[in-house]
């Protein structure tokens, strides 16, 4: 699983990159983390400023509540459907 990094630290890293006196790969290296990783925090960086098309972080935070929030409710309504089939033939069927 990959390692979570806090804001502060991504935020940081992204002010090197931008400052450009050192290439990428070297921050990166610096840094502890793949060049991979700082090009896409460049790239939510670049999102989230409006300077790119895209999710911002907000945004995508709030996507993965609803589609959780969204497969809970699935579930329950799925339980739902086959409690009211059982308690339905249940009270069909003579005893």
């Amino acid at each position: 699983m990959a390692t979570r990094y806090p804001p502060e630290f991504r935020h940081r890293a992204v002010e090197l990159a931008r400052q450009r006196e050192k290439p990428i790969l070297r921050i990166a290296q610096d840094l502890g983390i793949s060049d991979a990783t700082l090009h896409g925090w460049l790239k939510q960086a670049d999102i989230d400023e409006g300077h790119a098309d895209g999710l911002t972080t907000e945004e995508r935070a709030e996507l993965v509540q609803l589609r959780r929030a969204n497969r809970v409710l699935t579930m329950e309504n799925e339980i739902l459907k086959r409690a009211a089939a059982f308690f339905a033939r249940e009270n069909v069927l003579p005893k």
